[in-house]
């Protein structure tokens, strides 16, 4: 009862400030801005206020990331899991294929990544993509970027197959357009790099389908779906799957190596204490 009646006065409020906002028009007092986590998130002095700046694109006129934005040419991925993956990891590997459409998948049999690092260097892929499980659930996905680095160690959670979304676009085999938000730091803007170099260097704008990486402190949430136009200034959206959340765990230098790898970042404990400090 208590409840309902905070509700009922707060409402009571709410429209009487609107009711005053029509009346007064411009004279009306401004909205008050709501004090949310990201408003009042710390400074980071990696955080790109400008993201033509100048020292930033020679950086990455040099990374290792340039050729295929200089290229323009396809990756080529192989795609692999843990030994003995169980059916939801099987789940979450035919759903990449799809996502991924340069990608192919191998089984792990007993090879070590070190191993099948060197396989794919040898026979000039671009990347390799590895899915760890627990409980009979995908959760972990290491992205090594070839021939020289970097390796970014994920974790992964909340995944839904096309087949657990309800009301599904239909999929066809066109290649996405790609949406990158929030990633607003140095970090953020390397995954960013990392992530789109995944998928190929040309899109299909006739197939209007989308998938968007949206970072929110950080915990990166991917989103497919179809757009539909139903005139110039109204459109539509309907999900075509997959669905699931990254956490950036670490990145490394070079190929992945525990053992001797130098790590550019790494996810520590106190770095989840402060709750209005993000990285990416």
């Amino acid at each position: 009862q208590m409840q309902k009646q905070k509700k009922d006065c707060k409402r009571a409020r709410r429209e009487g400030r609107e009711k005053e906002r029509k009346t007064l028009k411009t004279k009306a007092a401004m909205k008050a801005i709501p004090k949310t986590k990201e408003r009042m998130r710390k400074a980071d002095v990696t955080m790109e206020e400008d993201k033509q700046d100048a020292e930033i694109l020679a950086d990455e006129e040099d990374d290792e990331f340039s050729k295929f934005f200089k290229d323009r040419k396809n990756p080529k991925i192989l795609l692999t899991t843990c030994q003995n993956p169980s059916y939801k990891t099987k789940q979450f590997v035919k759903e990449c294929l799809w996502l991924f459409p340069n990608a192919i998948y191998r089984p792990r049999r007993d090879y070590a990544i070190k191993e099948i690092t060197q396989f794919c260097i040898n026979r000039e892929f671009s990347d390799v993509m590895i899915i760890g499980e627990r409980l009979k659930e995908p959760y972990t996905m290491i992205v090594s970027h070839l021939p020289e680095g970097p390796t970014a160690t994920f974790r992964l959670s909340n995944f839904l197959s096309n087949k657990q979304l309800d009301n599904t676009a239909d999929r066809t085999e066109h290649y996405p357009e790609l949406i990158f938000k929030n990633f607003d730091t140095r970090l953020g803007r390397r995954i960013g790099r990392m992530l789109e170099t995944l998928f190929p260097a040309t899109r299909d704008y006739d197939g209007r389908a989308v998938a968007t990486f949206h970072n929110q402190r950080d915990y990166i949430f991917l989103r497919v779906h179809r757009y539909i136009f139903d005139n110039m200034k109204a459109v539509r959206i309907q999900e075509m799957g997959p669905r699931f959340t990254l956490r950036l765990l670490s990145l490394q230098s070079g190929t992945f190596d525990t053992k001797f790898g130098e790590y550019e970042w790494f996810r520590k404990k106190e770095h989840d204490d402060d709750k209005l400090e993000w990285y990416i």
